[in-house]
């Protein structure tokens, strides 16, 4: 079971999007995410052949069943200030193009914050956005990624009806899937301290986002430093922080996720030891779902 299931880590791109690979190989990821390009840079110059052929024709790249990228933290569709948004579209078309090249599905991206324009006027800005992004780039395959977010200031995205507006609004809601942070619904005030609670929030989550099962590319799997509710984007390692294991749990055994790839985001060194700890108590939670022949077949084993 442990190997079926698509788990990994956010790897960094030093040197080469393809020793991401490397990293992620080393500590027995089966997923992976990565940036296309400097995450707090607006521009990047255009890979190389090379540099994609690197990538793709990497001999551990099939290691990986599924690698995905997540985009710049500058990008900000629903930006109030012209050149911020003009800056906003043109990174974000470039890291698809990039994104497209090293034949990623999907990147995911923050929607945006409306900056005190209100939550109506930048959940419009940011599917105009899009459209204007799609309208520009009609022949790349990789898809945008809307992440949940935390709802820090007045960041949009934080409550599942916001990415159900989005998504409804837009001309190509095909091109557009779900990654779904644990740490940001839980500070968002959604309730998945107990296995309870997130089978609640993932029937609401199906209930308010169209065609949610279909749409739901990734799952981030970060533990939450800060309180929930608290709508403050903190994250912390795996049972360390304040949602605790029920969460994961679930997330690790329930069956629709099984093909859904899972990373983390949680803080770590470049050695990965972290990672390493994490992806451990993760696998951990796994309860095997074919109970023993030799057990079941004991008549002292019911008693």
């Amino acid at each position: 079971m442990t190997k079926e299931v698509l788990l990994g880590a956010h790897m960094s791109i030093a040197g080469g999007a393809h020793l991401a690979i490397e990293r992620a190989c080393s500590i027995n990821c089966t997923a992976m995410q990565i940036f296309v390009k400097n995450n707090m840079q607006w521009f990047a110059r255009p890979l190389s052949t090379e540099e994609i052929r690197a990538f793709l024709d990497h001999q551990q790249r099939v290691q990986l069943a599924s690698v995905f990228a997540h985009a710049n933290y500058l990008i900000n569709l629903a930006a109030t200030n012209p050149q911020f948004h003009t800056n906003s579209l043109r990174a974000l078309a470039e890291e698809l193009i990039r994104a497209d090249h090293l034949e990623l599905p999907f990147l995911v991206m923050h929607p945006g914050a409306h900056l005190g324009a209100g939550e109506e006027a930048g959940l419009e800005k940011i599917a105009a956005s899009i459209d204007a992004i799609w309208q520009a780039l009609p022949k790349v395959k990789t898809k945008i990624a809307l992440e949940t977010t935390a709802g820090q200031g007045s960041c949009l995205g934080h409550r599942f009806e916001q990415i159900a507006h989005v998504m409804s609004n837009v001309r190509e809601p095909e091109r557009l899937c779900i990654c779904l942070d644990t740490a940001h619904i839980f500070a968002a005030g959604y309730d998945i301290a107990s296995e309870i609670a997130v089978k609640k929030t993932f029937r609401e989550f199906d209930r308010i986002i169209p065609q949610a099962r279909d749409r739901l590319a990734a799952i981030h799997l970060n533990d939450s430093k800060a309180a929930g509710g608290s709508r403050v984007d903190r994250h912390a390692h795996i049972g360390k922080g304040m949602i605790g294991l029920a969460a994961f749990r679930f997330i690790m055994n329930e069956r629709r996720f099984r093909k859904i790839p899972k990373v983390l985001e949680t803080p770590k060194g470049k050695e990965l030891k972290e990672d390493v700890v994490n992806l451990r108590t993760l696998r951990k939670l796994i309860v095997s779902s074919a109970p023993s022949r030799a057990k079941s077949r004991d008549p002292i084993a019911k008693l």
